[in-house]
């Protein structure tokens, strides 16, 4: 069965917003587990906002399976070292102003990440790397030792019809390849209740559906366990 990573990034994010008012991630992450959600994520950046180096020790003690996304840098190696997370997702640096991180620059980054990867693995943490749904960025993926691949879907989603078909086709090669590499697939960024209906045909080995905003603005309006519920049946 298909699992579900929520990231409540958007919380600490809405925090930071209203000036710091009181924010309970304990009770999300309590009502999301309760509604079926499989893993709680946090993504931090290099200035720990507006996920604080608290959040990552809170969700910890919280979650059953915690998964920390964060970029490939030996500062933040430190916070995932002390917090010891179930998963770590690598990823690039966030987008300017916004919270969603930016697929690895395997090329460039190869020589930084080897000795990050191995940090974490010898601290016993799985680790995944976030990557543009191309060929060339899982068999870099895969040349770096990683057994899984989280496929970064959020430049694929927004496209217009005719661009956007051509992105789901290689999102298709690369989740065949990462298949027949025998790595952990899963698929994550800027996925919603609409398009996820039509990424998943194209990668049906992904075995993680990694949401956030979209889920925690629909919870507003219907709730957390609804807004779960949902999304959880138009995954599995």
């Amino acid at each position: 069965m298909r699992k579900l990573s929520l990231c409540l990034d958007t919380l600490p994010a809405l925090r930071e917003i209203s000036g710091g008012a009181p924010l309970d991630l304990s009770a999300a992450t309590s009502l999301a587990e309760l509604a079926g959600v499989d893993a709680l994520r946090l993504g931090i950046n290099d200035d720990l906002r507006p996920v604080a180096e608290a959040d990552v020790h809170l969700l910890r003690r919280t979650a059953r399976l915690f998964e920390l996304r964060m970029p490939a840098n030996q500062g933040l190696l430190k916070v995932a070292l002390e917090t010891r997370p179930d998963a770590v997702l690598l990823s690039g640096d966030s987008f300017e102003g916004a919270l969603a991180s930016r697929p690895l620059e395997l090329r460039s980054q190869s020589s930084t990440l080897a000795p990050i990867v191995r940090a974490l693995e010898e601290a016993g943490i799985d680790v995944a790397m976030l990557v543009t749904p191309a060929l060339e960025s899982v068999k870099a993926a895969h040349g770096l030792g990683v057994q899984a691949v989280e496929l970064f879907t959020g430049a694929t989603v927004d496209l217009p019809e005719v661009e956007r078909r051509g992105r789901l086709e290689a999102l298709a090669d690369a989740a065949r390849l990462a298949s027949k590499l025998r790595m952990t697939l899963s698929l994550g960024g800027g996925l919603d209740y609409r398009s996820v209906s039509e990424v998943l045909p194209m990668a049906t080995s992904a075995g993680r559906v990694s949401v956030g905003r979209a889920l925690l603005s629909r919870s507003m309006l219907v709730g957390l366990d609804r807004a779960v519920r949902d999304f959880l049946a138009l995954i599995r």
